[in-house]
């Protein structure tokens, strides 16, 4: 295990040695000259064949030949620690090696290096994520390969989107070519992926915008954002009375876009600022303030809780965890792919 051990170390200064080469010639000559060496020992030693040179003994005597000429007797118990200390080296290296490879293969198939913790995740796409507390180191393996087939696939944003109950569409007239967007409205990467996709003329003009409310929850199955299931709800509720989405697409747009009298935007005031009670009181003034009836308003009333409303946030839940399978969210599928993540603004 020294020889491995000694070869694990000579890599990873390799980077120093080339540098401080550039100054001195001979340095990085010997240099190589060992890492041959060494790396002569560790193909050996992978083989399960016994080094043909004395290179572990060398490491060991250059590390000790102080200690050989003045205490003597500490050879041995030195000599084992340094043979610890190697098969440790080598478990630690194998085991940072797997893991890169599942935090690599993790954010290729779901955008994400971290499946459980997506949220903890700095190297992922920008977005709200969707942690998960049932998966162990085993079953986060079986997920990364059993989704690595969702990853080459084609995705069918058009036919995805006809299963779903849809919040209101955006951009172009022509359904040829959709795009589904999956936002919550209490994210603020979904807020900022709102923003850039209307920013974006050409990808709206090409584009058929399908938007779908997913309340996001956390792993107790308590909303992340306390308010986000109530405006999902009125949502739906106001296109099933009106039989238009226009109400829909107005209420996610003051969320995103607008501020209160007190200069706050209205997403941190529906998150952190108001009781459901609250936030449905003035989302019906919206509504009255929008040019809707009052009997229209009442009837959504009694509507937001009914359960045929219920069924369809349930329906939407079911089919972007089921078919989607988001790691975070916003989500939006287009052109054929899955893309995780803050929409960019082009």
């Amino acid at each position: 295990m020294v020889c491995i051990a000694a070869f694990i170390v000579l890599i990873l200064v390799g980077i120093f040695v080339a540098i401080i080469s550039i100054f001195k010639k001979d340095f990085g000559r010997k240099y190589l000259k060992l890492l041959k060496k060494s790396f002569h020992c560790f193909g050996k030693k992978i083989r399960l064949q016994k080094c043909d040179t004395n290179f572990s003994d060398d490491v060991k005597t250059v590390l000790l030949k102080k200690v050989i000429i003045k205490k003597p007797k500490l050879v041995k118990p030195l000599s084992i620690t340094i043979e610890i200390a190697s098969v440790l080296l080598v478990i630690i290296t194998i085991w940072s090696i797997v893991e890169a490879a599942k935090a690599g293969l993790s954010l290729w198939v779901f955008g994400t290096c971290n499946i459980s913790q997506p949220s903890n995740c700095a190297l992922g796409a920008d977005s709200c994520g969707l942690d998960e507390d049932n998966l162990n180191w085993f079953t986060e393996w079986g997920e990364i390969f059993s989704n690595i087939p969702d990853r080459l696939k084609t995705w069918d944003a058009k036919e995805i989107s006809n299963q779903l109950n849809i919040a209101f569409t955006t951009g172009s007239d022509s359904d040829n070519n959709v795009a589904l967007s999956i936002i919550d409205p209490g994210c603020s990467v979904c807020l900022q992926s709102y923003k850039n996709i209307l920013k974006n003329q050409d990808f709206l003009d090409k584009h058929q915008v399908k938007v779908v409310l997913y309340p996001i929850k956390n792993t107790n199955g308590e909303l992340r954002f306390k308010n986000s299931e109530l405006i999902a709800r009125y949502s739906l509720a106001s296109n099933q009375q009106t039989g238009t989405d226009t109400y829909s697409a107005k209420i996610i747009k003051r969320i995103f876009t607008e501020f209160n009298e007190d200069g706050i935007i209205y997403q941190e005031v529906f998150n952190n600022q108001l009781s459901s009670d609250a936030a449905a009181h003035l989302l019906r003034q919206w509504l009255r303030e929008w040019g809707m009836t009052e009997n229209d308003v009442t009837a959504i009333k009694n509507l937001v809780q009914n359960d045929e409303i219920t069924k369809k946030l349930h329906q939407n839940e079911s089919i972007i965890d089921q078919e989607v399978k988001p790691k975070g969210i916003p989500t939006m599928i287009y052109d054929g792919g899955k893309h995780l993540g803050l929409f960019k603004a082009q």
